[in-house]
């Protein structure tokens, strides 16, 4: 999930939690940059024990099984893929219009959560795109709508949506979130009308802090490695790169390991440390620009 900036030494999870499709994700661009047998075999290990999340009861199906498996190249990624997409479509509430964030992690089932946007909309995609184009549109409405950037909501009848209080409106992964998600969608669903209404969740081309309602707290690199994927698929690149820039440059360890990034802020855990998804959205955006893989293989 994340590693201690000065030894490099993970904290893991027995299953990966809704991290582990990062550490799949990864090794398939490593396998296609080196094209050698044993890394293939790696990234193939690595996506088969994801099979434990398919019928799991959380929208982070999307983030564990969208970059896990995208880049995947055999038939068993292909039917896992096809599964995990069948099982969320099957998750969609239409009464909500969404996919729920589900129980899996504890706390109430019926919350819309910006992080459970993110490769949920292109796994919906592949199966049923009128899902999921809703359940992007009405987590927009949530997050963006009359009550003020709010992240999270808890749903409960007869009362219908209350925002909550964590994460809080300054989250900077909030913005990330919603912005790589609303890229998928321009891109499968032909949304263009989304395009200008979301211009301002990109933010500055520079490292957001972990709350922008508190400018002086920690810097959360993997918001920024998030947008600059963000920003190329939808094509501004000249922004992507100057995030790059500032990611490669100002916050990359001499072995390669992006530091600076801030797990969770309010309970102060790892706020400075390396993590496994900053890691992979920034190699994929470096990918991307080398031309290893296409913006919107993943």
């Amino acid at each position: 999930m994340f590693a201690d900036p000065s030894t490099g030494r993970w904290t893991t999870t027995g299953r990966g939690s809704w991290t582990g499709g990062f550490w799949a994700g990864l090794l398939w661009l490593r396998a296609r940059h080196t094209g050698d047998a044993g890394d293939r075999e790696a990234a193939v290990r690595c996506t088969d024990r994801l099979a434990y999340w398919v019928d799991a009861d959380t929208a982070t199906r999307g983030l564990i099984f969208w970059y896990g498996a995208a880049l995947a190249d055999t038939p068993e990624a292909a039917v896992l893929r096809d599964r995990v997409a069948h099982a969320c479509r099957d998750a969609y509430d239409g009464e909500l219009g969404l996919v729920p964030w589900g129980s899996a992690f504890g706390g109430p089932r019926l919350l819309a959560r910006v992080d459970g946007v993110p490769g949920m909309v292109p796994l919906l995609a592949t199966v049923d795109e009128r899902a999921a184009e809703s359940h992007l549109r009405h987590h927009l409405e949530l997050c963006l709508g009359k009550h003020g950037v709010r992240w999270s909501w808890r749903y409960e009848r007869p009362g219908g949506w209350t925002p909550c209080d964590d994460p809080p409106p300054g989250w900077s992964r909030g913005r990330a979130w919603l912005l790589l998600a609303v890229a998928d969608a321009v891109h499968r669903l032909e949304a263009n009308d989304l395009k200008d209404g979301i211009r301002h969740l990109a933010g500055a081309d520079a490292v957001p802090p972990a709350d922008e309602g508190h400018p002086e707290s920690p810097l959360d690199t993997s918001a920024a490695a998030i947008t600059a994927v963000a920003l190329l698929k939808l094509g501004h690149t000249d922004r992507a790169v100057a995030l790059l820039d500032e990611l490669v440059h100002a916050h990359l360890s001499a072995d390669g390991r992006l530091l600076n990034g801030c797990y969770d802020l309010a309970s102060s855990t790892a706020t400075r440390h390396e993590l496994i998804w900053g890691d992979f959205f920034l190699a994929y955006a470096l990918a991307a620009l080398t031309g290893l893989v296409s913006p919107h293989e993943a």
